[in-house]
């Protein structure tokens, strides 16, 4: 979603209309950061979002970093950012007025276990999920704290394990549909139906087009190579 998050110590209510969309969903008192943080990397939040705390650089939706800073510096809390995160994902703008992409529905990026594949990312409780996400970025954005180092084994980080459908789960079944990852994204293209070359795979995933962010400097080159040959072969297969 795209939304120009204008925000200031002035009014806390004027900052959660404006950013929550509607209806209030309800109080959020509690949340686990770490499955959080997981349940943002997991369901593709940070291909949309920037968050340094996840390591996260998303260009699709704000960056939630530069959202909440200065609000942050005026003296809100993050309980008041956890309500406006927990409110947006319950009742996102899937339509805008700009013909920018929307952001999905909670039963698109949370789906319970009980909808979907097995295998596929889901989640068994939804209103948990929101709230553990919710209380995760409330707790980390705008604080200018960053993603931990890799792993010594590299597990982490642009140099990790080179897995095409891997890194396409993490990275871009949020935003396209492919039958073989099992995602169903519809913020960009139907990659069953447009059917991409490698050679465009590439050059898409490197340097990016319109709302999708250039992955270069995120993914390694081998990275980069695999997942555009993962998507070149599983397409519309």
């Amino acid at each position: 979603m795209r939304l120009v998050f204008l925000v200031s110590a002035a009014s806390v209510a004027a900052v959660a209309f404006a950013l929550s969309g509607c209806g209030t969903g309800g109080y959020v008192d509690s949340g686990s950061q770490g499955a959080g943080r997981q349940l943002f990397l997991d369901s593709g939040c940070g291909a949309c979002h920037t968050l340094a705390d996840a390591g996260t650089q998303g260009t699709i939706g704000p960056n939630l970093d530069d959202a909440f800073a200065q609000a942050r510096e005026d003296g809100m809390t993050s309980d008041t950012f956890t309500q406006v995160v927990a409110r947006q994902i319950k009742f996102p703008i899937e339509e805008t007025s700009t013909g920018l992409p929307g952001m999905p529905g909670p039963d698109e990026t949370l789906p319970l276990c009980e909808d979907v594949a097995e295998g596929d990312f889901c989640v068994d409780d939804r209103e948990q999920a929101i709230g553990d996400i919710a209380v995760y970025v409330g707790a980390v954005a705008g604080t200018g704290r960053t993603a931990p180092p890799p792993e010594p084994d590299g597990s982490d980080g642009p140099d990790g394990p080179v897995d095409g459908e891997a890194i396409f789960t993490e990275n871009c079944a949020s935003c396209h549909t492919l039958a073989a990852a099992g995602a169903t994204g519809t913020i960009g293209p139907n990659l069953d139906e447009s059917r991409p070359a490698k050679e465009l795979a590439v050059d898409r995933v490197t340097n990016g087009q319109g709302a999708m962010p250039a992955f270069e400097g995120t993914l390694s080159p081998d990275q980069i190579e695999a997942v555009a040959e993962y998507v070149a072969t599983s397409a519309g297969g």
